[in-house]
């Protein structure tokens, strides 16, 4: 690969990281569209969507390893192209989390815990990857640092909107005549919602992961990186 272009290559990484990263926000919104409507149709378009999401990754990964080769970049382009690394890593789990929630609306039954605001928790999460990933397009330290705030408060939600299905699920009263399989299913929807919560404070560390390498990238700081 010649020197000449390098600074264009480089360029040319930072704007696929974007693409891919929009594409994964897409993906995660289309995901909570489908658990809060329970449409079966959107959920597996989310869950075959993610094929489409590796291939991009390990495009991507290829670049980078090329650049590293055959490149050799060193300081500010070197923080770059390492940082691009890691953060197509969160952004593919990212991807992954939003089939996941595909996954769970072929199955979910929000009457059982509607007063658990799944969409608010999804909302912020989304937001977070939103905001990350502007932060690592315009090189934004001060970005980078507000999203570990954000993630704390999403963390609480998260904590206290798991405790309300535990709460519930303790109060709730079975008919007299109910049988197993009914128990089955209380526990599997139970079960459900408590992994969708999980999943969405999954989605926040990762976009507090892409805060992070790109502080790193744009100052050498690595508060964020844990």
């Amino acid at each position: 690969m010649p020197r000449t272009g390098f600074q264009d290559q480089l360029e040319t990484l930072r704007e696929d990281v974007v693409r891919l990263g929009d594409l994964v926000v897409l993906r995660l919104r289309m995901g909570l569209n489908a658990l809060d409507r329970q449409d079966h149709e959107l959920a597996w378009e989310v869950i075959d969507g993610d094929d489409e999401i590796n291939r991009l990754y390990l495009d991507l990964e290829r670049d980078c390893i090329d650049l590293l080769a055959l490149q050799q970049p060193v300081a500010g382009d070197l923080r770059l192209v390492a940082a691009s690394f890691k953060v197509i890593t969160d952004l593919e789990r990212i991807g992954d989390l939003a089939a996941n929630l595909g996954e769970y609306a072929l199955y979910a039954d929000r009457d059982v815990f509607a007063d658990v605001d799944l969409r608010a928790l999804g909302r912020h999460a989304t937001g977070m990857v939103e905001d990350a990933l502007a932060a690592y397009e315009t090189a934004d330290p001060a970005a980078c640092e507000a999203l570990a705030d954000r993630d704390a408060d999403l963390d609480a939600a998260c904590e206290r909107a798991s405790e309300r299905v535990v709460r519930d699920l303790i109060e709730t009263e079975l008919p007299d005549d109910a049988d197993t399989e009914e128990v089955e299913l209380l526990l599997q929807e139970v079960s459900r919602v408590l992994l969708t919560i999980r999943d969405l404070e999954r989605v926040g560390d990762h976009a507090v992961n892409v805060a992070a390498r790109t502080l790193y990238m744009v100052e050498s700081d690595d508060r964020l990186i844990e």
